[in-house]
């Protein structure tokens, strides 16, 4: 059975003293259940859309794997809301080390903040490709019209691998941090070279969003909303220029603005 993205719900819209019944769009909310090496993992709760995606994403998100090669096999039973993998050298530690605090001395500052393995997988991204500050507006406004889903249900979002010329790939989903894993499981997937490209992202500036972008191996990360501070040191220490509130044509560029030409 194949799984839609969105359900049409029976809702009252209130409009000051006018009641109308419609037939709305929502998001649907989908649990995934990751099985490695015979042995539960994770779920993650998404939107059914890009499950291959989103599955090698969060697994080399995690530091799991570092490319196809080291998946034996890949077997997703969306019926049942289970995928079930096997890697050529099984992890034991993957489970003790999944989401475990530690203490890193690389930089001095934000980079204590990281699992265990952001610290093993996240990337100081040297050099990497710069773009036109309009283009920014261009690619961001690109995005948004691209975002069938958001505009029917107003609940997703969504993310984009751009390069100068344009939108590459987007993907949505209810959770911003499953949008990025989808990405990233595509450039994997299909072998990117990700350090010639940026995201375009609809989501906050969180430490987590810029962690994920910073394993994808994008210089640029461009966002409509806001950052946090920890973002942003994070975003200084890992080379990554951070740019948000890119709305119309203003935008604040926070980090390494060096890539944005004016």
């Amino acid at each position: 059975m194949e799984h839609q993205s969105s359900v049409a719900w029976k809702t009252i819209k209130v409009n000051g003293d006018q009641y109308i019944e419609v037939e709305d769009e929502i998001a649907t909310e989908f649990p995934l259940t990751i099985r490695l090496d015979g042995k539960e993992f994770a779920t993650l709760v998404c939107t059914p859309s890009h499950l291959n995606d989103l599955i090698v994403g969060f697994l080399a998100s995690e530091g799991i794997i570092r490319t196809m090669e080291d998946i034996k096999s890949l077997t997703l039973d969306e019926d049942r809301g289970f995928a079930h993998i096997d890697l050529h050298r099984p992890q034991s530690t993957a489970k003790e080390f999944h989401s475990k605090r530690i203490i890193g001395s690389c930089c001095g500052k934000s980079r204590q903040f990281y699992f265990h393995n952001d610290a093993r997988t996240a990337k100081t991204i040297v050099g990497g490709s710069s773009i036109p500050a309009k283009r920014c507006f261009e690619l961001m406004k690109l995005m948004q019209m691209s975002s069938v889903d958001f505009h029917v249900t107003g609940g997703v979002h969504n993310a984009a691998l751009c390069d100068n010329d344009g939108l590459m790939e987007v993907r949505m989903d209810i959770g911003r941090h499953n949008a990025l894993d989808k990405l990233f499981g595509h450039s994997i997937r299909n072998r990117l070279q990700s350090k010639k490209q940026l995201i375009v992202f609809s989501g906050r500036l969180s430490s987590e969003v810029v962690l994920k972008v910073a394993k994808i191996g994008c210089p640029i990360l461009l966002s409509k909303s806001a950052p946090t501070d920890l973002a942003l040191q994070l975003a200084e220490d890992l080379g990554i220029t951070c740019v948000g509130f890119i709305r119309s044509d203003n935008m604040n560029v926070y980090t390494h603005s060096h890539r944005i030409i004016l």
